[in-house]
């Protein structure tokens, strides 16, 4: 009996179904070699712990180890699974994969879930990862929300379940996973938020820790303390929920008298770290394991610094402020009033003119050519090469020490200086002494036309305080890697001497005189204070330069676009910037008294101490019996010498630079001048700013 034909539905539906059966079949046998492949190629588990492949982190350090700047990826120890405490584990479990001892790597109910928000809502909203998925998506994939990437996810995941335990996924999620901060892993992320190992987590901690995997942005505690909280209770309810603490637990736990560590400033401190960090590729070679980077900042000459510059720049304009210890290791730096708003370092980028700050670089080259503090020089009109200089006081004084005339900032002395030891020569010296700007040779270089930077400026003065060895400002002290091992060891160096110390110790005392009785009271400290001021053309920039108990500081300030500031003026506001960082820099410092009485060259010493006591020479100078000066018969004024008169000492030359008529009168000038006695020194005045000649032409510093 033939069977009855079997109806067009029923065969349709028996074909879908064996397309169905050997679909699925094929697609089975797929999912296993594409596992089986994956299995091949996933690293080894030693591989994996390294975690190279979240880049370098860096770590910058103060003098004192604290960390002002982390930057890349940040580590803690590698715990193991046994070294992670059981309540890290359960809250992660709780809120990230309540069903992880049981399934194979994916879960196909929280894959189901996931689907039905996607149909609903129109959008995937609900991940439904499983810590497998998200741990094969951290380290072998990207965040992107694709079909096609969940495929690739899950396939790496059944392979991470076929190749580890569930016990070291598990470890090398909770060391891997970033969570917000820029910590990877759980160890990084306590030490963080909490300022201790994970290994000392609480139920709070490690619920606010747990929290952050959904949304490390939103829920950090560095961006959101209260968000932080908040969802740590979340976290705490799913644990209670599901079993992992009872009730009291639960109810006993209080996220919010957690105590996070305070996210450290990174205001000023970010232009020293924009400064030296690229110096690193210069120093070592390693780029991929993590460094922790030791530095010479001071953070509390840092804070003096940054406080001194905001409460003493006047209004719109700039600031910036360096201070380098005596070995030139950089202890504050301050590149404007504030880094979030403009990151241009004033204080290493901009050049701008230096005013009578630059008059260091004239009296070096004077006193290394042989003139001495003591020395008279007449300050009167001088015009070079069509240039003549002037006075703040529009007047001349005449007769005045180098050192009044260094401490009262005349100018018409500086260029009669400049134009005797040569206009280049002073360019060398500044050079030497580490401006690394071009030095123009116009008459006006002596007066500061020459664009330089702050931090050479600095420097130049800290070699006179170390009594005249070159000091190179360095911020880098070592670099190790994590396990302390030693990449860079910074050297001093102390061989290269600039000026003999004689001529830095004759340049200390006239320091310390502009200090003490001219343009730089306002810096005074109350112990030994040795610098300059100075003020350029118009009022644009005002500077001030000095040292005291082994610090030199610079001041610089100043507009970006280099207009005119009234009443800006090295002697003001620079000085008083100086003034208030240094109280606070030298505070703990012992006070150090300059060393200026230096033995001077055999060539420069007055004659020889037995001539005090021999006879004098034919043109020997003599003194009546009350010890006034009197000449010879043959000098052509005085009396002959008393018969049986004690023959004085010789007197010394004529000091060099000083201008005598050739017929010498006997009267009080020429007596002051004679014993060496000091003329009486007028008030100091603030410093003229200078007039550039005709061919000078005036730069400033680029706007930031």
């Amino acid at each position: 009996m033939a069977s009855k034909p079997s109806s067009p539905l029923k065969r349709t539906f028996f074909t879908v179904l064996k397309i169905g059966i050997y679909g699925s079949i094929l697609a089975l046998i797929a999912l296993v070699v594409a596992v089986g492949v994956a299995m091949n190629s996933l690293p080894s588990y030693q591989e994996l712990v390294r975690r190279d492949d979240l880049g370098q982190m860096i770590r910058v350090r103060a003098a004192d180890g604290t960390v002002v700047l982390a930057l890349g990826p940040s580590f803690g120890e590698w715990l193991s699974y046994q070294e992670i405490p059981p309540v890290m584990k359960d809250a992660m479990i709780a809120v990230e994969d309540r069903r992880y001892r049981s399934h194979p790597g994916v879960d196909p109910i929280g894959f189901a879930r996931a689907v039905k928000v996607r149909i609903d809502r129109g959008r995937w909203s609900q991940g439904g990862s499983t810590i497998t998925q998200q741990l094969a998506r951290n380290i072998f994939l990207t965040n992107t929300r694709t079909f096609g990437r969940k495929v690739r996810e899950a396939i790496l995941a059944l392979a991470l379940e076929r190749r580890f335990s569930k016990d070291q996924i598990l470890e090398l999620y909770l060391n891997r996973v970033y969570f917000g901060g820029g910590a990877y892993g759980i160890d990084a992320a306590s030490r963080r938020f909490f300022g201790h190992s994970a290994q000392r987590l609480s139920l709070s901690e490690a619920a606010i820790i747990a929290g952050l995997v959904k949304a490390p942005s939103n829920y950090s505690p560095t961006a959101d303390a209260e968000a932080a909280r908040g969802r740590a209770g979340v976290v705490i309810q799913s644990m209670r929920e599901y079993g992992f603490v009872s009730a009291a637990e639960a109810a006993a736990a209080e996220p919010a008298d957690v105590k996070l560590v305070p996210t450290p400033k990174q205001n000023s401190v970010r232009y020293f770290t924009d400064w030296v960090l690229p110096q690193l590729d210069t120093l070592i070679d390693e780029s991929v394991d993590p460094i922790d980077v030791w530095t010479t900042l001071d953070l509390n000459m840092q804070r003096a610094g940054d406080a001194a510059i905001n409460a003493n720049t006047p209004g719109k304009l700039q600031g910036a402020l360096v201070s380098l210890d005596r070995d030139g290791a950089v202890r504050a730096m301050v590149g404007g009033k504030d880094y979030v708003t403009s990151l241009y370092n004033r204080a290493t980028q901009a050049t701008r003119q230096p005013g009578s700050a630059f008059k260091l670089f004239v009296y070096l080259a004077a006193l290394e050519n042989g003139h001495t503090p003591d020395e008279t020089i007449v300050d009167a009109p001088v015009t070079i090469s069509g240039w003549s200089p002037r006075n703040s006081t529009r007047s001349f004084l005449g007769a005045v020490t180098i050192r009044q005339a260094f401490a009262q900032s005349i100018n018409t002395i500086s260029a009669k200086l400049g134009q005797e030891v040569g206009f280049r020569t002073v360019a060398d010296m500044a050079q030497r002494f580490g401006i690394t700007t071009q030095v123009n040779t116009h008459p006006s270089m002596v007066l500061g036309t020459s664009d330089v930077r702050l931090i050479d400026m600095t420097r130049a003065y800290a070699a006179v305080a170390r009594k005249g060895v070159a000091v190179t400002p360095y911020g880098i002290r070592r670099v190790t890697r994590s396990d302390g091992e030693v990449l860079y060891q910074h050297e001093a160096d102390e061989s290269r001497v600039l000026v003999a110390p004689w001529v830095a110790a004759q340049m200390t005392d006239l320091l310390q005189a502009a200090v003490m009785t001219g343009t730089g009271r306002a810096a005074a400290l109350g112990r030994p204070v040795a610098g300059k001021t100075g003020t350029t053309s118009s009022y644009k920039d005002g500077w001030f330069i000095g040292f005291s108990s082994g610090i030199t500081t610079g001041v610089w300030m100043g507009r970006d676009d280099a207009r005119a500031i009234p009443g800006l003026q090295g002697g003001r506001a620079p000085a008083q910037a100086f003034h208030d960082h240094m109280v606070r820099a030298v505070a703990s410092r012992p006070v150090e008294q300059f060393e200026i009485q230096v033995k001077l060259p055999e060539w420069q010493l007055e004659p020889d101490e037995e001539a005090w006591y021999t006879e004098p020479g034919d043109n020997g100078m003599m003194v009546d019996a009350d010890g006034n000066p009197i000449a010879r018969p043959d000098q052509g004024f005085g009396d002959p010498l008393p018969e049986g008169g004690a023959p004085p000492p010789a007197a010394p030359p004529p000091s060099r630079g000083e201008v005598r008529p050739s017929e010498e009168r006997l009267d009080q000038e020429w007596i002051d001048n004679a014993t060496r006695r000091r003329p009486r020194q007028p008030e100091p005045q603030e410093e003229e700013p200078l007039q550039p000649p005709p061919e000078a032409v005036e730069t400033s510093a680029l706007a930031a």
